[in-house]
């Protein structure tokens, strides 16, 4: 059975060019996927616009799982996001992330709380900009 994971979503969504936006979202995230990041709610479609809003400030990355655990639909993971910005700056985040899977396996929502471990003070809220 298909199981998605964040390394994956992650990868698909920011740092596979030429890779459609949507067809990346519908390959890791139900159709009525919500996500609650450092505490603000978004919908499938504002979590999108922060996706795209990502793909045009971010030219290259990596993400690193260091924990990894799944329990039924549950899922939860610790990670760190090292995303190169187009103007050359680098942003670390660590993420210490939850979340549920639908029945076919995408992610049916993840809350998440983030931690910026490099980049400028305007680089704190990447993980919710819009």
């Amino acid at each position: 059975m298909f199981r998605t994971d964040i390394r994956t979503a992650l990868t698909d969504l920011l740092l596979t060019p030429g890779l459609a936006l949507d067809r990346a979202a519908d390959r890791h995230f139900a159709p009525d996927y919500r996500q609650r990041t450092d505490g603000n709610w978004a919908d499938r479609r504002e979590f999108l616009d922060h996706i795209a809003h990502l793909r045009a400030v971010v030219a290259d990355g990596s993400v690193e799982v260091h924990e990894e655990l799944t329990d039924g639909d549950r899922y939860a993971d610790r990670h760190t996001v090292t995303v190169t910005k187009t103007d050359g700056s680098t942003v670390r985040m660590e993420v210490y992330l939850f979340g549920e899977f639908a029945p076919d396996g995408r992610f049916r929502r993840i809350e998440e709380t983030t931690l910026l471990l490099e980049g400028g003070e305007g680089d704190r809220d990447l993980g919710s900009a819009r």
